[in-house]
């Protein structure tokens, strides 16, 4: 963490011992990337609030596009990235290790299957093309919708297309439905008018949960602080969901991505966000979807399966509840 302007502050600390450099180490602020997606941007409102220095906190929110938030993780350039759990089970088969310690929110309906139309159920997708992402969350989506179904991944066609590339993909008339969650699914229904969801992760609840990932190392320098960061998180969500306090929350929240309120609050609704109190029950080891172990075993077996990596990952290595857990 420490780089050439640290160094001279850092030069008495190791002369005399390791304590010493542990302690100024600990000075330097914590590195978070974080995205547009709403369970991420809701932590704006505690950056605009001011809550984090309330806290004790020098924490730097570093803004990114998602994959780029991962690459700079990769890079050693964050102490920690806000990603999905089947991401951070990626990044981790790469050999970018990293531990989950927050689950922030689970997709409730911003992830979408979006249908041209005419096309009014998977069913109909039988014989046809669907443009996705091969090997991110929405083609898990897609699988398990059409499990849902009673079909396979054999009755369609994939074709192989950035996700944030899908609204044209599907303009082009070249596929009959895309995988994409929002802006990206929003931006598809605009571009073509009269498409719409056939199938989103509001069906699959647990399907993708979404999580702080940080170093091992980072954790252990900084285990107090990723204490009192949860604390935070905690505060973000009640001040998001109390009816009193949401229309701040969502313009500040709005205000992030250049959006208004009006535009960002159906983004909101199809995000669950998730406080310490259930956070506690969801990161009690448990088979499905109901548990983050469960939901990353599934997403483990969906990486192999297609070929996303090929060692299964051990998944209750992955996950620290601890910190959690300890939340009053």
């Amino acid at each position: 963490m420490s780089g050439p302007s640290v160094l001279p502050r850092c030069l008495a600390a190791v002369l005399i011992g390791l304590l010493g450099f542990v302690g100024c180490a600990q000075a330097d602020p914590l590195r978070i990337g974080y995205s547009d997606w709403p369970g991420w941007v809701a932590w704006q409102v505690a950056i605009d609030m001011g809550w984090l220095a309330q806290a004790g906190l020098d924490v730097q929110f570093q803004w990114f596009d998602y994959s780029a938030s991962m690459d700079a993780f990769t890079a050693g350039q964050l102490d920690g990235d806000l990603v999905t759990n089947g991401d951070a089970l990626v990044l981790d088969a790469g050999g970018t290790r990293n531990v989950m310690i927050l689950v922030t929110d689970y997709s409730n309906g911003n992830d979408m299957i979006v249908a041209r139309p005419g096309i009014n159920s998977l069913q109909d997708l039988r014989g046809r093309k669907v443009g996705i992402e091969i090997g991110l969350v929405e083609h898990l989506l897609l699988l398990d919708g059409l499990r849902q179904a009673g079909m396979t991944q054999n009755d369609v066609t994939l074709v192989n297309a950035k996700t944030n590339e899908t609204p044209q993909v599907l303009a082009s008339g070249q596929v009959a439905a895309i995988g994409a969650w929002q802006p990206n699914s929003g931006e598809a229904m605009r571009v073509v008018p009269g498409a719409h969801p056939i199938f989103t992760s509001a069906q699959a609840p647990g399907l993708i949960y979404d999580v702080l990932a940080v170093s091992p190392q980072s954790l252990a320098l900084h285990h107090d602080d990723y204490m009192r960061l949860i604390g935070v998180w905690n505060r973000v969500v009640h001040y998001i969901d109390d009816p009193a306090t949401q229309a701040d929350a969502v313009r500040i929240m709005a205000k992030r991505v250049g959006l208004s309120s009006a535009q960002y609050q159906p983004l909101l609704a199809g995000t669950h966000l998730i406080d310490v109190r259930e956070a506690k029950q969801v990161l009690k080891s448990a088979p499905g979807l109901g548990s983050l172990y469960g939901s990353s075993q599934n997403a483990d077996d969906f990486n192999v399966r297609n070929g996303v990596y090929h060692q299964p990952q051990r998944i209750t290595a992955d996950i620290d509840a601890a910190l959690t857990q300890a939340q009053p």
